[in-house]
């Protein structure tokens, strides 16, 4: 027993000691002439190579794991200062003084703009030092803030907002603030991985969305591949930059005893998308120091953008290698305006090791992972690892935003006339508004009420009930589902349900809602859909197989029963009658689904889910499958299989512009009923959607064997940039361009069973057009022509929303 206290005293001995290595310095740098507040001063520990930088404020925090240290305030311009840090208990003063310096003591190149020379020879060094990495790890700390003009609550994985400011306030204020620690890991030529290993927010934020890191938002003015809102934007170090950028010696400054080229940067012609500022560069070694541009006006995208700021810093690593230290991005902008927003992203990268080889096995499928745990670190964690002190506005914001939304909402805070689901709570939903009432030529006036659930039993059951009753038909429907998702990461999905319910014909084809064809019908009298009752059940089995294939096996059982037309009411053509409804084949079908995806983009994983992710990349997705129906083995009153084949992908061309690409073929054995053959996607007139066919209608041509390719070129304004057309080149306008082709046959077994025919196209039917899209405007006006089977709807005007 004594022996065990003496243990017990040695290690409550030893943590104490440890313990009290720490050090947590904090302290502010300012101008020691005037005083003011020196924003984004980079702070480093000489002996142990750990650093920071200070925030708006000029406030730091910088923790060591060691008394012993050397503490170095430094900032372009000035004279660093040198202390050392006794304990943490001190706020420590930095007064950097003023250093002045004379033209003539910094090299001039003859002949030629000294400016261009000075970017050649910088450019020369960025190129030389990324022969010297190989591959580095860091740690990083980002904290992201959200700031609007109206107030946000969270979801699971969105955040949404509603108008309206504090005290009816019209000026922004923060609306959320998000934190994470991350390791970042890289391998030349372009391997990546992030860890999140902490990571804290605001409770208005859902903490799948805390995915902001070191690497995920960083971009390094070291590399060329730089982009913003999607657009490649040439770098102001890249080759292709002496002929891009226009560049003076703006002032000439100093830091301790190195000169410093302070060089501004702005495109030659203003509607070239680009940068717009300073560039630090130091004198004899050529490196970059210091970056602080602005988006001009040509790369704001679409006008929703007020500000883009970018400031980014680089100091000598211990390998004697320019690493980027910070990262700090300033947006404001406002939508329609309605709603105005800001969003600042800060962060700081330190403990850097380069060139230790790290394998290539370490980088895998996973671009971003969330440690287990990295969400319930408490304050000891955090006030031990390096952050960014708050300011007084983001204290302010985190007591206000999560003394908020401790309060729990009532259903009338909760409630929209303007909402298709209103939320009981975090899990529980119910039918809004929006979607209550519903309109069709079978059932008449309708009224629905869906109950479900969601992210029950840490986010693996989900559930759904519905009902819903037409006073035209007098008839109730039902419908309920339930999926249950296993795995550390619920990749896979056992899912089920029952139905009695009115279906829409081809539904899978129609990419209108609800709302749409209730306003039609209402007030024009048109319902382009046609409906049969089912009543059936299904189950089935999703699951990941492999990093980059899912394999799904279903199997359902429905009952299909003709509809017709029961009402005449609309508000306005009261003499007039509905289209008749189309006949299906009644009787039983049982199918077994078989269905493979293949998927190669890389993903994240959130801790709970795996999410794929894309990039700039070009990205292509593939699948097969199966659909087997016979009378003896799956149940029913019809025997067929059908074939499929499907691939769709997004290229990059040049700039921001993009191809975007869809094909689908399938083939049929057997008499296949009209419910369940294929249908091209078309439109309703004066509208039009995106992979579908324009100048087709609703349901014109279906069959049981075919093909079909969708081509989508968004050239956004490149294309009026690059011809450099009067009016158009800095109108911000976007012109996309679109082709379709399409088989569709029905064979010979299916024309004896089906009631009636759709319009086939034994050899590829053709259509092209454009579409103009507006800056801000939610929606694009499209223009398309038939090329061949031409006779109905040769040419074709269409608006193209998310909004229909």
């Amino acid at each position: 027993m004594h022996d065990l206290k003496k243990v017990i005293l040695l290690i409550l001995v030893s943590i104490s000691s440890i313990f009290a290595q720490e050090l947590n310095i904090k302290g502010k740098i300012v101008n020691k002439k005037t005083g003011e507040n020196l924003s984004y001063a980079n702070v480093i520990d000489k002996i142990s190579g750990k650093g920071t930088s200070s925030n708006i404020n000029g406030e730091f925090n910088l923790k060591l794991l060691s008394p012993d240290n050397r503490i170095i305030a430094s900032y372009i311009g000035f004279i660093s200062d040198t202390l050392t840090a006794k304990n943490d208990n001190n706020i420590y003063l930095f007064e950097l003084e003023p250093i002045s310096l004379k033209l003539e003591e910094v090299t001039v190149f003859p002949g030629e703009n000294p400016a261009l020379a000075i970017i050649k020879k910088a450019i020369e060094k960025k190129n030389e030092r990324l022969t010297k990495i190989s591959d580095y790890s860091f740690t990083a700390f980002t904290k992201g803030i959200i700031k609007t003009d109206a107030d946000m609550s969270s979801g699971d994985n969105s955040i949404s907002m509603g108008l309206g400011g504090e005290d009816g306030a019209d000026t922004i204020k923060i609306d959320g603030i998000l934190e994470n620690v991350s390791k970042g890991y890289f391998k030349s030529p372009d391997s990546y991985k992030e860890e999140i290993v902490a990571q804290r927010q605001t409770q208005n934020f859902p903490s799948s969305v805390n995915i902001l890191t070191g690497n995920r938002v960083v971009q390094s003015f070291y590399n060329d591949d730089i982009k913003f809102f999607g657009r490649p934007m040439v770098a102001p170090l890249e080759d292709a930059a002496l002929d891009y950028y226009f560049f003076y010696i703006k002032d000439t400054l100093a830091i301790d005893n190195k000169n410093v080229f302070n060089i501004h940067i702005e495109p030659y012609d203003s509607v070239d998308p680009g940068f717009v500022g300073d560039l630090y560069i130091a004198d004899k070694d050529f490196s970059l120091l210091k970056v602080d541009v602005t988006l001009n006006e040509a790369a704001n995208f679409e006008g929703i953008f007020s500000k883009v700021q970018i400031f980014q810093q680089f100091v000598l690593s211990k390998e004697n290698i320019y690493m980027p230290v910070d990262y700090r991005l300033f947006i404001e902008g406002g939508f329609l305006g309605l709603i105005k927003f800001g969003f600042e992203i800060n962060t700081i990268m330190y403990d850097y090791d380069i060139n230790k080889n790290i394998s290539d096995d370490f980088f895998d499928w996973t671009i971003i992972k969330v440690q287990p745990g990295a969400a319930d670190l408490d304050s000891l964690y955090w006030n031990n690892v390096q952050t960014l002190p708050y300011t007084d506005e983001e204290t302010k914001a985190y007591k206000r935003i999560d003394s908020v939304e401790a309060i729990e909402p009532t259903f009338a805070d909760r409630f929209s006339f303007f909402a298709p689901y209103i939320s009981l709570d975090d899990h529980y939903t119910i039918t809004g508004p929006l979607t209550l009432y519903y309109f069709n030529k079978v059932e008449g006036n309708g009224l629905n009420f869906e109950f479900s659930g969601s992210r029950l039993n840490n986010r693996r059951l989900a559930f759904s009930t519905e009902t819903s009753y037409g006073f035209a038909d007098k008839k109730f429907k039902w419908g309920v589902s339930a999926n249950y998702l296993f795995g550390d990461y619920r990749t896979f999905n056992l899912y089920m349900g029952a139905h009695d319910r009115v279906s829409g014909l081809f539904e899978e084809s129609i990419q209108y809602n609800r709302l749409t064809s209730t306003v039609l019908s209402l007030f024009t009298k048109y319902d382009f859909r046609d409906y049969y009752y089912e009543k059936g059940f299904y189950t089935g089995f999703k699951s990941a197989v492999f990093n980059f294939l899912d394999a799904e096996v279903k199997y359902d059982l429905n009952k299909f029963n003709t509809a017709f037309v029961n009402t005449d009411f609309s508000f306005f053509k009261r003499d007039q009658a509905y289209r008749a409804n189309k006949i299906v084949n009644d009787g039983s079908v049982g199918e077994v689904e078989l269905n493979l995806d293949f998927d190669f983009r890389r993903f994240i994983e959130d801790g709970y889910f795996r999410r794929r992710v894309g990039g700039g990349s070009t990205v292509i997705t593939f699948g097969a499958g199966l659909k087997l129906a016979d009378k003896d083995l799956t149940g029913g009153d019809f025997t067929y299989t059908r074939y499929s084949l499907n691939l769709t992908g997004r290229s990059p061309l040049f700039r921001t512009a993009s191809f975007n690409f869809r094909g689908e073929g399938f083939n049929s054995n057997g008499a296949t009923p009209l419910q369940k053959m294929y249908s091209l996607a078309g439109n309703i007139s004066s509208a039009g959607k995106s992979n579908s066919f324009r100048t087709l209608g609703i349901g014109e041509s279906f069959g049981d064997k075919g093909a079909l390719v969708n081509l989508n070129i968004d050239l956004r304004d490149e294309l009026f940039r690059m011809l450099s057309i009067p009016l158009l080149k800095d109108s911000r306008m976007g012109l996309t361009l679109h082709v379709n082709s399409a088989i569709m046959e029905i064979s010979k077994d299916s024309k004896n069973l089906i009631p009636y025919m759709g319009t086939e196209f034994s050899h590829p039917f053709y259509e092209a057009g454009f579409g103009i899209r507006f800056p801000i405007v939610p929606m694009i006006f499209e223009f398309t022509w038939k090329l061949n089977y031409r006779g109905k709807n040769d040419f074709v005007f269409g608006i193209n929303t998310f909004a229909l």
